[in-house]
């Protein structure tokens, strides 16, 4: 069969292997090839592809809550959503989520994804207590910050290559209402943008848009969208009903001049330079996830997400750069968020560190891994790296660089013997 992340690039012939239960697992791992697992597709690029694949969205259990601490414990199938569902009408609500509900558990701890609130609450792996995890002989551990300590972070942003989460235990939020009280704030250029993050820092929840695509005086003009819980409302929650892109758009839909004409539109939208206003769940966490199969906008031939952080002390400097040489090429997203971000957790590949990230979407075009490749020495240049959950193309010397504990990873890989079973296109690729 056919298989690709959410990108749609790259696609290979991909065979799934399947399981009934833990005991079938076991034998499968014990007897299997090299594999990777496989949860929802929601990663960009190629970390969860590989010619053998292991489906593991059917473990999809919850296990136990307790209504005094918020720890709920369930299998990795489990989806964002359906713990949305359950537990936000009970007024619990996700500690970190990214910007899809639409993501396992299982890839929530392997991605070691964040959110809007990594400056104040950190990464997904910051809310987990415990894991449970099955190597490639088979054989299960139990994993947590005082238990298997190096593998528990070596897993917590390990992009599955540690072995297969069955279960996790973490911690939800008490939150008072569904409803989110919402600021917008527009700023003319990235000196005001970053100013604005750093006034509104004790917003729990930040992030912006920025239009990639303006030059001059104007380079970097954002909205910078910030929001809280509020403490009054109801706490009912019905998903949004998603409408579907139907078909691939056709190739030249997407070019510099239709993307610079919606920039210049979404950004007029917004008249005021401080706005105030209420949210539902959905529309402020997971505005893509209204539109099925939105990732057929960038037409067959599919798309790559580029998502770099940087040092705080680097970061104007080097968006400065990036920014330019965007702007330059005429190759901009309509999709570019900027995000602050809190210290690192220390989980050997987690990609935060103290600093901003800009994430873009751009469409498969000529010239465009040229672009990326200078992007990546100024990313570099900066002390900078690139988030392996929404790469498809970086090269081994580009991402060493940026990921200081990967000796340790690798050394942790090898002596468990989990480098002769667990492997996908990405991992070959960096040499994991």
């Amino acid at each position: 069969m056919n298989l690709s992340g959410w990108g749609r690039y790259p696609v290979i012939d991909a065979a799934p292997v399947s399981f009934q239960d833990r005991d079938s697992l076991s034998q499968k791992l014990s007897a299997a090839d090299s594999l990777i697992p496989f949860g929802n597709g929601r990663s960009y690029g190629d970390s969860a592809l590989a010619p053998r694949f292991l489906p593991c969205r059917q473990r999809d259990r919850f296990l136990d809550f307790d209504p005094e601490t918020g720890l709920l414990t369930c299998e990795a199938g489990v989806l964002l959503s359906e713990i949305i569902e359950t537990f936000l009408p009970r007024g619990w609500f996700l500690k970190v989520t990214p910007g899809t509900k639409l993501i396992t558990v299982g890839g929530a701890i392997a991605a070691d994804v964040h959110g809007k609130n990594h400056h104040v609450d950190g990464c997904f792996g910051d809310t987990v207590h415990s894991l449970t995890l099955m190597l490639g002989d088979g054989t299960v551990r139990q994993c947590s910050r005082e238990e298997n300590t190096e593998l528990f972070r070596a897993t917590c942003g390990g992009m599955g290559l540690t072995g297969i989460i069955l279960e996790a235990g973490f911690y939800l939020q008490p939150v008072q209402s569904a409803t989110i009280e919402q600021g917008t704030i527009k700023t003319a250029n990235l000196e005001e943008t970053f100013a604005a993050f750093e006034k509104y820092a004790d917003w729990p929840y930040s992030v912006a848009w920025i239009d990639c695509l303006a030059k001059g005086q104007s380079l970097g003009r954002s909205l910078l969208m910030l929001g809280k819980f509020a403490p009054l409302g109801e706490l009912a929650y019905t998903p949004r009903k998603s409408k579907t892109v139907p078909c691939n758009f056709p190739g030249f839909t997407l070019n510099s001049f239709s993307v610079r004409a919606f920039n210049a539109l979404y950004y007029a939208k917004v008249r005021s330079r401080i706005s105030m206003s209420f949210a539902d769940v959905d529309s402020f966490f997971y505005p893509l996830d209204a539109i099925n199969h939105w990732n057929r906008i960038y037409g067959r031939k599919g798309f790559v997400q580029y998502q770099f952080i940087l040092p705080k002390a680097q970061s104007y400097a080097g968006l400065q750069e990036v920014l330019g040489q965007i702007a330059t090429s005429g190759m901009g997203s309509f999709l570019a968020v900027l995000k602050l971000y809190g210290p690192s957790n220390g989980n050997l590949l987690s990609f935060p560190m103290e600093g901003y990230s800009l994430a873009l979407d751009f469409k498969i075009q000529p010239g465009l891994f040229t672009l990326l490749e200078r992007l990546d020495r100024i990313v570099l240049q900066y002390g900078g790296r690139i988030y392996l959950a929404k790469d498809a193309r970086v090269g081994r010397e580009t991402f060493e660089q940026g990921y200081p504990q990967i000796e340790r990873f690798r050394q942790l890989r090898s002596s468990l013997g989990l480098s002769n079973i667990f492997n996908s296109l990405q991992s070959q690729r960096l040499g994991l």
